[in-house]
């Protein structure tokens, strides 16, 4: 394929002014005014970009001038001006009448003969570039689109598969009048722009034939969170409007930029889309694009390779990069792509700010927090992808059809398959929006964003689950997957400034356990991660023993091994790579959250009972008496039963800080008895890849046995560093099982035993000249034992999320008091 290049211009650049169409290479991010928000980018692009190797479908721009001639030649301004001196826009009636009056008006006008001649040069001209006739896209670019503050999205029209001269006239002709289309009017006037100070040009560009492969959406952040350090892609199959508009659920890649500069391959998640549905060319139809079933493997598989999703991020970044630069802010983007199934090249085909994250104030935290615990809550009727993080409340209204979207009253939930544009006249007034279909990048998403609502896409049923009438509550803030209660569930909202916050000596940790939640805790002030658990990754992402997957032939049950196959169905010829990409991906998620702080990942620690509980865990658990202090943590990683498992952990963290660049990792070694243990452990990860001292590699050592503190001389030299567990530490000191009700009164880590066994720890450490925090419930509950181990010396706490707010300000008060 023809890639942008140089083609004759239809008027020298010096009457640009008055030009009614101009190249894609004649205009640039200055000219929002003369080409709109979509054009100019596209310019922008072509002129700057390309030379650095990003790839863009050349086109031209009918103008803004040519817009206002048309209307001004033809009459129409006055009469469109009646129209709408009588338009009511919270009026659906209303609204659909002078919208409908105006489009017919400038529908059955003529375009002037010089604008015809223009748009008809031009396409030849491009016709010409690319050796045939060419298939275009003909998109609607207004002047008061893709703002740093209001994205426009999807208000006008755009016409795909457009083939011939008199095709282009038509669709042309097409998006002038969409200008009012309903939701395009009701949306300028929820932004406060003037209908008639808005004029409308058209693009047409080449197309790309992703009606062969595939096509999706980038965000340069987490569109959740804000999250700034990180690329998002969606792909789905065919033509990208599909994706734009959530008709389908596309798959989604999570990339890491600051190791993306860094020639690394930081891919931090892939998420399979259902992606059921294509939209292809209908050649010989009365429509030029269908929709068709995708086969059920093709569903299965992701629709882009990982060498796509690293060009894809690369050339995101580069955008971004560039746009920060010209604006002279910051300036994350909303990108278009598509791959070109007859080439396999991959292209650029739009570029817009972003208009939601990037216009939020970064010091104020707000935090929703749902008040009932879980086992007092309502029960759950829907499940899908959570947009925001708030919580919505109200009777649910599901509509199928937009045509019915009158019945809708303020407040209400909103429960549909999908959203486009013609809902949003509804969108503003709703407490939450709930959709069957869409991903993260939808239209639905997208506006709930625009305006504050939390929303739930890609549910699946979620016009079945429910009936108009029923209470909902709606809640984002409960990670990644949107949670819709049956009933009212009280809800609060915690408010922090983070400006002017104390930072104390003592360095201030997080605990973190959960992926999908480290974006929005990356926002707290602290230093790092104290504690990343292996198990959660485990038990919620993985869910399989990891010997069932390296014995997935021998497992005994037929119906577990039904399970893990369908588990691992991506993985059939390497099933132990599920294991290990899916523990990257948790452990690269928290890292790079974090970057380039440090980030302590404790080695998996179940015991024997736990693992069982794990799919296919049984046949490898042997029955323990008391698995707490069994078999567990440092003794099962060289054991010949568990030592291939252990591998696999050790090869998930090598592919973390060596394909992803993400070396502010530290793997620490939970339940080491001995210092002789340690360095069996630190054996097997040398085996596996991940050796003590290279590329900066430290090892540290859970301190949370007696042995740990009264042999802390030994441990020092085997290990780095020491995080004080204060749960075992505790539980071993006194003698007492956690888990048993009846010695639970006795569990006290402000005893003085245990509090000398902490003392005598860090003295230890100090002495040695290594690192010692703590990472275990006690300075989360306790605001003395936290200055107790201030004045003992400690590096650092690790702490609970919620607790370190509060927890910082004390730490920060206990110094000043200690130092006077």
């Amino acid at each position: 394929m023809t890639h942008a290049t140089s083609v004759p211009h239809a008027r020298p650049a010096a009457d640009r002014d008055r030009a009614l169409v101009l190249w894609f290479d004649q205009v640039g991010i200055a000219d929002l005014p003369l080409v709109g928000g979509k054009n100019a980018s596209l310019g922008e692009m072509i002129r700057q970009l390309t030379a650095k190797g990003v790839r863009v479908p050349n086109g031209f721009a009918t103008t803004a001038f040519a817009y206002r001639s048309f209307i001004q030649e033809s009459g129409l301004e006055a009469k469109l001006r009646d129209i709408f001196a009588t338009l009511d826009v919270d009026n659906g009636e209303s609204l659909r009448r002078c919208g409908q009056k105006a489009r017919n008006l400038i529908l059955h006008a003529e375009f002037p003969m010089n604008l015809q001649e223009e748009i008809t040069r031009a396409y030849q001209a491009l016709c010409s570039q690319y050796g045939a006739d060419v298939d275009v896209a003909v998109r609607s670019s207004a002047t008061a689109e893709d703002l740093p503050d209001a994205s426009f999205a999807g208000q006008q029209e755009t016409y795909l598969n457009v083939h011939g001269m008199a095709a282009v006239l038509e669709a042309c002709k097409r998006c002038f009048a969409s200008i009012f289309t309903d939701r395009a009017i009701s949306y300028r006037q929820i932004k406060g722009f003037d209908h008639f100070e808005v004029a409308l040009s058209v693009g047409v560009q080449k197309m790309v034939r992703s009606d062969m492969d595939s096509s999706g959406v980038i965000f340069t952040l987490d569109t959740e969170t804000g999250f700034r350090d990180v690329v998002l892609v969606t792909a789905a199959y065919g033509l990208g409007e599909n994706v734009v508009q959530g008709a389908v659920n596309p798959d989604e890649y999570v990339v890491f930029k600051p190791t993306l500069a860094q020639d690394k391959r930081p891919i931090l998640s892939k998420r399979l889309g259902t992606k059921e549905i294509k939209m292809i060319y209908a050649p010989g139809s009365t429509k030029p694009t269908k929709n068709v079933p995708v086969a059920v493997a093709d569903r299965n598989r992701y629709a882009i390779g990982d060498d796509d999703i690293v060009q894809l991020a690369r050339w995101a970044v580069i955008i971004e990069d560039h746009y920060s630069e010209v604006r002279g802010v910051p300036t994350p983007m909303d990108i278009e792509w598509a791959k070109d199934g007859q080439t396999g090249d991959l292209f650029i085909v739009q570029a817009r700010p972003e208009t939601v994250q990037s216009q939020r104030s970064g010091n104020v935290l707000q935090n929703y927090v749902i008040t009932l615990p879980p086992e007092q809550r309502p029960p759950v009727v829907i499940t899908g992808r959570s947009v925001g993080e708030k919580v919505g409340r109200g009777r649910a209204r599901v509509i199928l059809d937009v045509h019915r979207i009158d019945e809708f009253e303020a407040g209400e939930v909103l429960v549909t398959n999908r959203t486009d544009p013609d809902w949003e006249p509804i969108m503003k007034k709703a407490s939450a929006i709930v959709t069957n279909q869409g991903g993260r990048t939808c239209h639905a998403a997208i506006i709930a964003r625009e305006m504050g609502i939390p929303a739930i896409v890609g549910a699946g049923n979620a016009t079945s689950a429910v009936e108009t009438g029923q209470m909902l509550t709606v809640s984002c803030c409960e990670g990644d997957e949107g949670k819709v209660y049956a009933g009212e569930v009280p809800f609060e909202i915690k408010e922090t400034r983070l400006d002017n916050l104390p930072r104390p000596k003592t360095q201030i940790l997080m605990n973190v356990g959960n992926p999908e939640e480290a974006f929005s805790l990356a926002s707290l002030p602290c230093d790092g991660v104290g504690l990343a658990r292996l198990e959660f990754i485990i038990a919620n992402h993985i869910q399989v023993h990891p010997m069932a997957l390296i014995q997935y032939d021998k497992l005994e049950d037929k119906s577990v091994r039904k399970q893990v196959g369908e588990l691992t169905h991506l993985y059939k010829t390497n099933r132990p790579q599920y294991y290990v990409e899916k523990l990257a991906q948790g452990v690269g998620t928290i890292a790079a959250a974090f970057y380039p702080k440090p980030v302590i990942v404790r080695m998996s620690d179940f015991k024997t009972n736990e693992y069982a509980n794990l799919l296919g865990g049984r046949q490898f658990e042997p029955i323990e008496e008391n698995p707490m202090i069994g078999w567990r943590g440092a003794s099962r990683y060289y054991d010949p039963k568990f030592r291939a498992a252990f591998a696999l952990e050790c090869q998930a963290l090598k592919r973390v800080r060596d394909d992803m660049g993400l070396t502010n990792v530290i793997p620490m070694i939970p339940f080491c008895r001995t210092p002789e243990e340690g360095m069996r452990v630190l054996e097997v990860m040398a085996e596996n890849g991940l050796k003590r001292g290279e590329n900066g590699l430290q090892v540290y050592v859970m301190c949370e046995l007696p042995s740990n503190v009264i042999a802390g001389d030994a441990f020092s030299e085997v290990f780095d560093g020491f995080s004080i567990g204060s749960n075992d530490l505790t539980q071993l000191t006194l003698g007492l099982d956690r888990d048993s009700a009846l010695v639970a009164h006795l569990f006290d880590e402000r005893c003085t035993a245990v509090k000398r066994m902490v003392s005598m720890a860090i003295k230890t450490a100090k002495a040695n000249g290594r690192k010692i925090g703590i990472c275990g419930q006690a300075p989360s509950d306790y605001p003395e034992f936290a200055q107790f181990l201030v004045q003992e010396g400690i590096d650092s706490i690790s702490l609970n999320p919620d607790s370190v707010l509060k927890t910082l300000l004390a730490i920060a008060d206990i110094e000043t008091e200690t130092a006077q």
